[in-house]
């Protein structure tokens, strides 16, 4: 006797698809980073920090100060694509007030 199924046989030619579900990875952050100049009245700073980040007016001046005396200040972490909005929003909304406040972002 052959230990192979003939093709009649119950269970024969029937395999087993094991479906496994792919990992999803969480989306990589990106730092939005908010650039001190000497020309960028302090007023529109705060004003950006409420109308694109939903910032409260207290934490917004909060903000606006760290980047007035240290150079620099993180002002959100968000996925890429809607890092580079928020950006394009900033350096935008500054170009048409004539203002040269710098926004960008980095990998976190």
């Amino acid at each position: 006797m052959s230990d192979k199924k003939s093709p009649d046989a119950p269970g024969a030619g029937t395999d087993v698809i094991v479906e496994t579900k792919p990992k999803t990875k969480k989306p990589p952050l990106y730092k939005v980073l908010m650039l001190n100049d000497d020309y960028t009245p302090m007023e529109f700073v705060v004003h950006v920090l409420e109308r694109f980040f939903q910032i409260n007016h207290s934490q917004a001046i909060e903000i606006m100060l760290t980047v007035h005396k240290k150079g620099l200040a993180v002002v959100g972490v968000f996925p890429y694509e809607i890092a580079e909005t928020k950006v394009n929003q900033v350096m935008d909304l500054a170009r048409k007030n004539q203002h040269p406040l710098q926004c960008t972002f980095e990998k976190e």
